[in-house]
């Protein structure tokens, strides 16, 4: 895992059989930012089972069957990964900016998956607010074009995820029956 101060990370335990997600995932958060703009990047991930039977093996040769499986000891696969970036909340076509401090909801869709999380397997999801330089960076502060954005625009912002009855944090995940 990351580490991060910065970014927000929940894992879950080992699965005890294989999960089966088809169709639209979507991140539903309830968030604030101190700034007047922000961004929410949020990461469905496939963590592999961490395995004592890791091993190396010969390059010339390549992995015995079942061996390369095994070296992927702990790997952080992303299934879905998206941005939405808060100016667009409210209309594509007329961006605008944010009130600072107050929650509202985002969401993030993550796209159409087909995907099977295998057993011993665990769901990872992140949340960050920035994901530079895959994407640029934002100001956290509202400008009427953040790449006119000058260094005086910039602004370090606090952003805030919510979980709770009256605003409930949630990814969607459409399961298929075992």
């Amino acid at each position: 895992m990351d580490h991060r101060p910065d970014v927000l990370t929940y894992v879950s335990a080992p699965l005890d059989h294989d999960v089966t997600v088809t169709g639209e995932l979507s991140a539903r958060l309830f968030a604030s930012t101190s700034g007047t703009d922000a961004d929410f990047i949020v990461k469905l991930i496939d963590v592999y089972p961490e395995s004592a039977q890791a091993a190396a093996w010969n390059a010339d040769e390549g992995p015995a069957p079942g061996q390369y499986a095994h070296s992927l000891d702990g790997y952080e696969l992303p299934v879905a990964m998206e941005v939405r970036r808060g100016r667009f909340l409210a209309s594509n076509e007329h961006p605008q900016p944010l009130v600072a401090g107050k929650p509202i909801e985002w969401v993030i869709p993550l796209r159409d998956h087909d995907y099977v999380f295998l057993k011993g397997h665990r769901f990872m999801v992140q949340v960050q607010s920035t994901w530079f330089p895959g994407i640029d960076r934002n100001p956290q502060r509202y400008v009427p074009s953040i790449y006119q954005a000058t260094a005086s625009d910039f602004t370090k912002a606090t952003q805030r995820i919510y979980s709770s009855a009256q605003m409930p944090s949630h990814i969607v995940l459409p399961v298929m029956p075992q």
